[in-house]
């Protein structure tokens, strides 16, 4: 079996072509020695494979964590990644971590808690160097070397805790179910909730994720700037039949299968949609007397649990049913806030609200929603304002509201506007034709870049609190 580099175009495929289809049978890894997607304490791990067969999994010196596997996107730089793959080998104490993009391949060696690179090539030298590979973290070798493990320490380099003293407490081994939910909300409008929301799902997908987008907005912004709105006339309307209130309205019918859309030239790749419409305002009083309908969202999410990785959905800037639904499927929140008075002033609205959500969540067996934090949207990039205003708003959030803070920022640019503002001529009539800014920043070299980046940064930083939390 050969590896073909060009054929892994995003995370998903690094994770499945070269690792799952060519890295791990070659290396002797047999389905109940290697796990994908798993927790082991608070941290969670891409992949985790082991020299001796763990089902069920126990923590001992015949069954050692061997070898932990990071897929990145081909378009990701492994140095920046570094850090993190560190922290899993220093904190499981783990001998070995390979690293890659598919275009390259880095194996690093634990070594007394120093990370060692011990092999580095890239995509199209795999074949030709795979013996190499094979000699360091093929489970052949390693179950040779019958290496035995020195724990970490707690708090004192001289105590060493046996292997099966800790494996009750510290290590959690189960399978990870993929899909996280997340809510962008705040009862404020005008704070760049769907600019957050869609550039976000599309910057998600860019990173190989699959992503489903859902506008729960009556005025259907999100649905707007996906591009589904193509037409001009009310009877060419083809969303008032087939969008989001028809996935609440029945618990029998209309799952999301049914009800999604492409959002097709928005982004590169697409996005699963799930659009809104503004006869959501009519419909809403109907609903609120059908108790069922707040958990609705929830059931047909879970129908689609194994079709995608992150689902976000866009609220209202409200307190409505909409908006409760909402909170009730989110596994996590964000807060966007543009930190200004009024903005600032609908906190504790918000943290009420979710109180409120948290003891409903309660009664259905749901953790309460984690709140990843107030993001720093429509931000002036002006520098007096960045060195002398900033500051002193980012620091009420934490001290006068007691939120916590993303250290991402969305900064108010004009192409982010204007990226969604495009249009197509056909004809006599003019159609919109919105683009996310990960793909606007790819056709024009602009300011774009710049937000594409942050919203890149605020991924980044999205899957950092993910596996903390």
């Amino acid at each position: 079996m050969t590896f073909n580099p060009e054929l892994c175009r995003n995370e998903s495929e690094v994770e499945s072509k070269l690792i799952v289809q060519y890295l791990l049978p070659q290396l002797g890894y047999t389905p109940d020695t290697w796990h994908q997607e798993v927790a082991v304490g608070s941290i969670r791990l891409d992949f985790l494979a082991f020299a001796a067969q763990v089902i069920p999994f126990v923590l001992d010196a015949n069954s050692p964590m061997s070898v932990v596997m990071e897929a990145k996107h081909p378009n990701q730089n492994l140095n920046n990644h570094l850090p993190r793959l560190r922290h899993y080998l220093t904190s499981l104490n783990v001998r070995y971590g390979l690293l890659t993009n598919g275009k390259e391949i880095r194996i690093y060696q634990n070594k007394n808690n120093e990370i060692v690179l011990v092999f580095q090539c890239i995509g199209k030298e795999v074949d030709t160097r795979f013996g190499e590979i094979k000699n360091l973290i093929g489970r052949d070798s390693l179950k040779a070397s019958s290496y035995k493990y020195d724990l970490k320490n707690e708090g004192s380099q001289t105590t060493q805790k046996p292997i099966d003293s800790i494996s009750n407490r510290f290590f959690e081994f189960k399978r990870e179910h993929k899909m996280k939910t997340m809510a962008i909300y705040h009862n404020k409008g005008g704070v760049g909730k769907t600019t957050v929301a869609v550039n976000l799902a599309a910057t998600f997908r860019k990173k190989g994720k699959r992503v489903l987008l859902i506008d729960i907005d009556s005025q259907a912004n999100s649905t707007f700037a996906t591009g589904l709105i193509k037409f001009q006339f009310e009877e060419d309307d083809n969303l008032r039949e087939q969008n989001v209130y028809h996935l609440l309205e029945t618990g029998d019918f209309n799952f999301i299968p049914d009800i999604v859309r492409k959002s097709q030239y928005f982004n590169n790749p697409e996005i699963d949609v799930i659009p809104s419409h503004i006869t959501l305002i009519e419909k809403q009083e109907k609903l609120t007397k059908i108790l069922a309908s707040r958990s609705r969202l929830i059931t047909k999410l879970r129908r689609v649990e194994q079709d995608y990785d992150i689902v976000i959905i866009d609220t209202p800037p409200s307190r409505d049913l909409y908006a409760e639904v909402a909170l009730i499927a989110a596994d996590y929140l964000i807060i966007p806030s543009d930190l200004k008075p009024f903005a600032n002033q609908g906190l504790p609205t918000v943290k009420n609200f979710v109180n409120q959500i948290n003891e409903s969540r309660e009664v259905m067996g749901k953790p309460p929603i984690n709140i990843l934090g107030v993001l720093a949207s429509k931000i002036s990039p002006n520098s007096k304002f960045l060195q002398y205003t900033f500051p002193r708003q980012r620091s009420v959030i934490s001290e006068r509201y007691q939120l916590p803070l993303l250290e991402a920022v969305i900064y108010d640019r004009t192409v982010l506007s204007e990226c969604l503002n495009q249009t197509l001529t056909v004809g006599e009539l003019e159609y919109p034709d919105p683009k996310s800014v990960i793909k606007y920043a790819e056709e024009v070299k602009t300011e774009a870049q710049k937000s594409a980046m942050e919203f890149d940064i605020l991924v980044d930083e999205i899957f950092q609190k993910m596996e903390v939390n």
